[in-house]
């Protein structure tokens, strides 16, 4: 179906303006690019489209949204560049395999701009159903329209949030989009570091990953690129541990014949260990026996092109958002035509649970989020720190394997992973 050359013709033309049902829905993004929010755009728009539905495209995030032709704004002598406008069928032509952002994307909340304004534009445009791709800002905007309802109803439509993010921070999910590329990227570069340092004969190397507070890259990169060790801010650093990586260090490089070392710091584990700070006292406190450099990643780490597993998962989620909101807006349509709904299963966020894909009411995700530090309460990642230790030959109490014994009959037959 997303293949064909155009829309059928009881349902779109090939302009995506004149749509059978005559209803709008918008989609947009917020927060820092991350693979596979093409696909997923990609996907919304063409499923939409077979099903008689005219989509918005609201560039550059809510600038785009409150602004509309921003570019002679910015510049009086340039030609406008319309920000809200109806997405074709040949719009999205190619998109799933281009990394970050080709509809645009801002980092940054809906309160920053006035939920007022959101609110009239929304109605301007009527727009009777959201589509809101992004990380931690994603969430938490969608959050901010559902708890405004009250006062608002250009917020009463169906929203739905679909997770995209390096960071992997946003609750109600497992895995976000863009995930999956960034940990491929880094581990790549962590194997190339690793041949360098290999080399070089005797040396260390502190690679800081980004993820804000979220110590996932770190983790699951330095479990897949078997690093010493992964600093991050879900688990206290000190002292003493520094001082026993360095010994480890030593030993593994005296008495075990490695000659290399590898240790990741997520870019906000401690404010005053800092990756600066790793390198100089593993510089000084192995002098001697081996040198110590670091390796800043920076915004690499975004990936260029999509993984498969990026570009699938955001074509299925995106699919499967427009399949809910389909039938949120055909159980509130009104016999005018305005869509009205604002029970808290029509503001949800799309995730990866168990393998399974669920839609979560943002109000509900509210208890489970720590907004300060913008990251889950419970990481279930977390439970694989030990084994990141054990398999260097650390000294390791426990660990408690991620997952359930279960024989095939024990779960549902669906087709939705």
């Amino acid at each position: 179906m997303l293949t064909k050359l155009r829309p059928p013709k009881d349902k779109c033309d090939p302009s995506g303006t004149s749509c059978s049902t005559g209803i709008k829905l918008g989609v947009m993004s917020i927060g820092a690019p991350a693979c596979g929010s093409n696909a997923a755009v990609r996907s919304f728009v063409r499923v939409a489209l077979t099903k008689g539905y005219e989509v918005l495209g609201l560039h550059d995030s809510f600038d785009g949204l409150i602004f509309g032709n921003t570019t002679g704004l910015i510049d009086p002598t340039l030609p406008d560049k319309k920000k809200v406008k109806p997405m074709s069928w040949t719009d999205v032509q190619g998109w799933s395999g281009h990394g970050g952002s080709l509809l645009g994307t801002k980092k940054c909340v809906g309160s920053r701009y006035g939920m007022q304004k959101i609110a009239e534009k929304l109605k301007e445009n009527n727009i009777s159903g959201l589509l809101i791709i992004g990380g931690f800002e994603a969430y938490h905007s969608a959050l901010e329209m559902a708890e405004a309802r009250k006062e608002f109803d250009a917020f009463c439509i169906p929203m739905v949030v679909i997770p995209c993010t390096i960071s992997n921070n946003v609750p109600g999910t497992d895995f976000s989009l863009g995930a999956d590329t960034a940990l491929n990227e880094i581990t790549d570069i962590c194997d190339r570091i690793k041949q360098s340092a290999t080399g070089t004969k005797r040396r260390v190397f502190v690679v800081e990953t980004m993820g804000g507070y979220c110590g996932y890259l770190a983790t699951m990169s330095g479990l897949a690129g078997g690093a010493d060790a992964a600093y991050i801010f879900e688990e206290d650093v000190n002292i003493t541990m520094l001082r026993d990586d360095v010994f480890h260090l030593k030993d593994k490089i005296v008495n075990m014949g490695v000659q290399r070392g590898l240790i990741l710091r997520n870019e906000n584990a401690n404010s005053n260990y800092t990756t600066d700070f790793i390198e100089h006292l593993f510089s000084e406190e192995g002098k001697g026996v081996f040198t110590c450099r670091k390796n800043v990643l920076g915004h690499m780490q975004q990936g260029g092109m999509p993984s498969p597993f990026d570009r699938n998962f955001g074509t299925k989620m995106a699919a499967k958002a427009l399949h809910y909101m389909s039938d949120q807006i055909q159980q509130s349509v009104e016999s005018s035509g305005k869509v009205y709904r604002n029970d808290p299963a029509s503001a949800v966020l799309l995730g990866m649970q168990r393998r399974h894909l669920s839609f979560t009411p943002v109000e509900e995700l509210k208890k489970t989020t720590d907004f300060i530090h913008r990251i889950p309460k419970d990481q279930w990642w977390l439970k694989l720190r030990p084994l990141l230790r054990i398999l260097t030959k650390h000294k390791e109490k426990a660990y408690t394997p991620e997952g359930i014994f279960a024989g095939v009959d024990d779960f549902e037959d669906e087709d939705n992973i």
